[in-house]
């Protein structure tokens, strides 16, 4: 839900702060107020192109900050919303909001921040997607847009389509990934060829060699080892000779053993008991040094003897290097380019019996994204019917009482170049990521009239009631947006204007609903009343501010949209009534 709206320096309006509640917002103003200004700064948040001629004259740049609320009761939303705020380092207010923030310099620069953190501008088109839905004046040529209609169409039975499309997307996906790989497999026969040899010529040299895992640095630490033998025995023999003495029986110095041995003797013949009580940290000393010299002798003994086996060790490093040098920095590498290279020679078979398999598969999997398409596109049609009766019935009361929806769902033709055709039905169609139907919405203006596609049988306020009624009726199933209507009520007057107002309050049932009107029988089913004040000063022109309105406001602003009858007592009479009449409709709605 949009909270709070801040706007700074956009069009005629300097600055203004607007509340926003659940339920029906209305805004209304005298013309040339700035009432389509806080619909453009809804659009700035939603990530459009800034426009720098919406920049107040005078200012150096507008700015417009949002404050959205996520409704618990929908949890689908905030999860959406918390993996795009983590993806951008983005963070909630204290009070779990959200802020975004656009800016506009004057020279056409813009800026977007989100959650206290700078993003690109199509960030915020995705935070604010599915929060907000803006439909400004011209925004209703959008539901011209084959694409939209069929959104539109997928939307209304969300649930039985959803599934629907998601099984077509699937199997779709791996049709086309095994049809590429036939395609690449047939196409590049003699280069795969190539590719196999070469391939299967490197791992018969690395299986040849036969690396093992680290192989490389071990050997590097065992050259390095037997470099120093020589050294490493002397000083270990020469250890050892200086704890336990020399060997073979030969005259020489005593080791530390026996002159440890000796004087633990001595001590331990002597009658005095200071002096005998040495004779323990003696013995320590000699199981200790014992202790050293076995682990010496062991070392001595661990040491080879190989004269040959530097040589080896050499002729092994220069195998490995002659690998290293083609495939990878170090054995590790060319051991896992190698397991890459035998799954790459796996796919790249070009053998008969491989292609013949392949294209069992690429023919499986087309069935299966044809039965797919077909179940999407069935599902779609007894949807279609639905929603054009349900479409139907809301335009009855919009000034539209003959006018009736059809929505049509057939095929999509292939075209000449159509790189991936499927057959569904017996029928060569498009397969695109949406399935293989147009959807077409199409308007009868009254009964015996032809159906003809809305962008050619509706005019622009037919249009803006065409999309208002399918919003209404799209209500059910899509909860918890905030919708924005500029004049959606163009051109509607009488009691069609008081049938809009019905549905608006309707819609906002489940929805957060502003809309921007300059009709009294659309604004007095408002739950709150917001108007756009203007001010010509001659120093520094018109300019705007928005408020809410009281309940006396309201009266005199419903009396004013009344043919300016703000000043008299009949205008006030006949808002008082409107008002009157509205609450009391209102609140057969909200039974």
């Amino acid at each position: 839900m949009l909270a709070e709206i801040r706007i700074d320096n956009l069009g005629a309006i300097s600055s203004a702060c607007v509340q926003f509640h659940s339920g029906l917002t209305v805004l209304t103003g005298e013309t040339g107020a700035g009432k389509t200004m806080v619909v453009t700064s809804l659009h700035l948040l939603s990530g459009v192109r800034a426009d720098a001629g919406r920049v107040r004259v005078g200012a150096s740049r507008a700015v417009v900050e949002g404050r959205f609320q996520i409704e618990q009761s929908a949890p689908e939303i905030d999860r959406e919303v918390a993996g795009l705020l983590e993806s951008c380092g983005a963070e909630r207010d204290e009070d779990g909001s959200v802020i975004a923030v656009r800016t506009v310099s004057g020279d056409g620069r813009s800026r977007a921040h989100l959650g206290g953190r700078s993003v690109p501008a199509g960030v915020l088109s995705e935070f604010t997607d599915p929060l907000l839905t803006v439909h400004g004046q011209n925004d209703q040529l959008r539901l011209l847009r084959p694409g939209q209609q069929r959104g539109a169409l997928d939307r209304f039975a969300g649930k039985t389509i959803g599934p629907l499309l998601a099984g077509y997307r699937k199997y779709r996906a791996e049709w086309l990934e095994a049809r590429r790989e036939l395609n690449e497999r047939t196409g590049r026969a003699r280069e795969l060829a190539q590719e196999a040899d070469q391939l299967t010529f490197a791992l018969e040299e690395i299986d040849r060699i036969g690396p093992t895992p680290s192989e490389d640095v071990e050997i590097v630490s065992e050259v390095r080892r037997l470099g120093d033998l020589d050294s490493l025995r002397t000083a270990a023999e020469g250890a050892q000779t200086a704890l336990t003495g020399v060997d073979d029986g030969a005259v020489g110095d005593t080791g530390a053993l026996d002159l440890l041995g000796e004087a633990r003797s001595r001590i331990e013949s002597s009658d005095d008991e200071a002096l005998s009580g040495l004779g323990p940290r003696l013995g320590e000393a000699i199981a200790v040094v014992a202790d050293v010299a076995g682990e010496l002798s062991a070392y001595l003994s661990g040491l080879p003897t190989d004269p040959g086996a530097l040589d080896k060790l050499l002729t092994r490093q220069a195998e490995l290097k002659t690998l290293t040098r083609k495939y990878a920095a170090d054995i590790d590498g060319v051991l896992e380019w190698a397991d890459t290279a035998r799954e790459r020679l796996a796919r790249i078979d070009t053998s008969s019996d491989a292609l013949a398999a392949l294209a069992t598969r690429v023919d499986e999997a087309a069935e299966l994204a044809a039965e797919a398409a077909a179940a999407l596109s069935a599902a779609r049609a007894k949807a279609a019917g639905k929603l054009a009766k349900a479409v139907s019935a809301e335009l009855s009361g919009l000034a539209m009482g003959r006018a009736a929806l059809e929505v049509s769902v057939r095929p999509r033709e292939v075209s000449p170049d159509d790189s991936a055709p499927l057959v569904v039905d017996g029928r060569e169609v498009h397969a695109g990521a949406s399935g293989v139907d147009e959807v077409e919405f199409r308007l009868a203006a009254h009964s015996g009239a032809p159906a003809l596609p809305i962008s050619k049988s509706a005019s622009g306020g037919e249009l803006s009631r065409v999309m208002l009624a399918l919003e209404v009726v799209l209500a059910g199933s899509d909860r918890g947006a905030t919708m924005v209507f500029d004049e959606v009520d163009a051109g509607v007057g009488g009691r069609a204007a008081v049938e809009i107002g019905r549905r608006l309050a309707r819609l906002a049932r489940t929805h957060q609903v502003i809309v921007v009107t300059h009709l009294p029988q659309v604004a007095a089913f408002a739950d709150t009343h917001l108007v756009v004040d203007k001010v010509d000063d001659e120093r520094s022109g018109i300019d705007s501010g928005v408020r809410a309105l009281t309940e006396d406001e309201r009266v005199v602003e419903l009396a004013r949209m009344l043919a300016g009858l703000d000043d008299t007592e009949t205008g006030r009479a006949h808002a008082e009534e409107l008002l009157s009449i509205a609450g009391q409709e209102r609140s057969t709605v909200l039974a």
